[in-house]
């Protein structure tokens, strides 16, 4: 029997886990969102709160809720807990 250590990581158990951090999502345009994941389904679709669109360092707008549809999703970071 293998150690739990050794189990393959499953990328949806880890984004459910991880509701509530905060995130910073590339999509395939290169634009990327930062903020709060509020929910994940088993699509990946997104929905962030306290948003911010940005291009490169600039910040594009602010949003108070963002939903991202996850087939526009190129990686989801999550951020350091602090």
């Amino acid at each position: 029997m293998s150690s739990p250590s050794s189990q393959p990581k499953r990328p949806l158990s880890t984004l459910q886990r991880s509701i509530n951090r905060k995130v910073a999502v590339r999509l395939k345009s290169e634009v990327e969102y930062r903020g709060k994941m509020n929910n994940v389904d088993s699509y990946m679709n997104l929905i962030l709160t306290d948003a911010e669109e940005f291009n490169g360092t600039d910040v594009l707008a602010n949003y108070g809720k963002v939903v991202i549809r996850g087939n526009n999703v190129l990686f989801i970071k999550l951020e350091k807990e602090f």
